[in-house]
């Protein structure tokens, strides 16, 4: 698949681009960091075959143009609906509160700084007084594959609704379509735009898909007003990650006491609910949370059934994306090689091609007396 999205008309390379790109992908994978550690797969020419040098692997990622990412996409997409379709039981269920999400296929979309010690095109300063790019990515949580992202410079909006978008429909289109008929949208607070939010409610006007968010939403004047509104009995217990009920931890819903016009400005069918819970010693709290010790979190949601205390746990799974940003960032996101930006754009689909031969490896490869190995560390593994 991929030899064919980086052939070129009239031109036959010694070393097939698909081949050098797959390699590329291996080499990370593997535990490299630079162009360079290419020569490492050479040790492993009799599983791998011939591999090319570090220069012609400068030259593939050269030819790789935004016409060229279009194609690789095509190609993922492809293979991972091959990859899918030979699971052992199937696309495995996302998981939160002891319990699983069934056929729900969830995504979690989420930004991240990665810092650049030299100058190299479009890097800037982040909202982090750091300074580098400001990529955005969506992953699977059911899987842990790397579906898509977009390398952006570090002054990058964290709440870009376009960006969001734009990952998001990529994403997407990386979902065999049979699973896409139930998905689940899940950011934090970046992601709480109305420009987003309409348009993952537009997607449900998709015949037969049905897509769900839980998004991160700011406590702003409105929100604190319904929490001081919001009765004591309308609190019930939070849950841990496991599903027992978490000590000094409540959530509430604040649909019903938010004021009236607002819901109007969000999409229909919009639900905001709320965690409280008493801060650990030293936490730095607002103006509000201080008159009563409670630190307060949001997040809206489009769900119309299930308990609050299993909808709240399920948006703080959310968390584990930081996980897949880890991971990735050890399979090459966390140093991009060149001072273009376009080698750099190329560079991160080399991260996901790695990102994804990791997840497929856990889930092919790692199982019964090796399934220990699924939990391993990317390099470890």
């Amino acid at each position: 698949e991929l030899s064919g999205a980086m052939a070129r008309r009239q031109f036959i390379p010694i070393h097939d681009r698909g081949r050098v790109l797959i390699d590329t992908a291996v080499m990370l994978a593997d535990g490299g960091e630079s162009i360079s550690d290419i020569d490492v797969l050479r040790h492993q020419s009799g599983a791998l075959g011939p591999v090319a040098s570090a220069p012609t692997v400068w030259r593939t990622l050269d030819e790789v143009t935004a016409g060229k990412r279009k194609k690789i996409q095509v190609a993922r997409a492809r293979t991972r609906r091959h990859v899918w379709s030979h699971l052992p039981g199937g696309v495995p269920a996302s998981a939160c509160a002891g319990r699983d999400l069934g056929s729900t296929v969830v995504l979690d979309v989420d930004a991240t700084i990665v810092v650049t010690h030299s100058e190299k095109e479009h890097a800037a300063p982040t909202y982090k007084r750091t300074f580098g790019y400001h990529p955005i990515g969506v992953w699977c949580d059911n899987t842990e594959e790397f579906l898509a992202a977009s390398l952006r410079p570090g002054n990058a909006g964290s709440n870009t609704a376009a960006d969001h978008i734009d990952v998001l429909g990529q994403a997407i289109a990386q979902i065999p379509a049979s699973h896409r008929r139930d998905l689940l949208i899940r950011s934090d607070g970046a992601g709480a735009s109305h420009d987003l939010l309409e348009w993952i409610t537009e997607q449900n006007r998709i015949r037969g898909r049905q897509v769900e968010y839980s998004v991160g939403f700011s406590i702003t004047a409105p929100i604190r007003r319904a929490i001081a509104t919001c009765p004591e009995a309308a609190w019930g217990p939070a849950l841990n990650p496991n599903g027992d009920i978490r000590d000094g931890a409540d959530i509430a819903e604040l649909t019903g006491f938010l004021a009236p016009g607002m819901l109007t400005k969000w999409p229909d069918g919009m639900r905001v609910i709320v965690r409280r819970e008493r801060p650990h010693p030293g936490a730095q709290l607002s103006m509000f949370e201080e008159i009563d010790g409670w630190r307060y979190q949001a997040f809206a949601t489009n769900t119309t059934t299930g308990q609050l205390q299993f909808l709240e746990a399920r948006h703080r799974a959310h968390a584990r994306v930081e996980d897949r940003i880890r991971h990735a960032k050890d399979t090459g996101l966390g140093r991009l090689p060149s001072r273009e930006f376009a080698l750099n754009q190329a560079w991160l689909v080399a991260v996901m091609l790695a990102a994804d031969l990791v997840a497929w490896t856990r889930m092919l490869a790692c199982t019964g007396e090796a399934a220990v190995l699924a939990l391993c560390e990317p390099k470890a593994l």
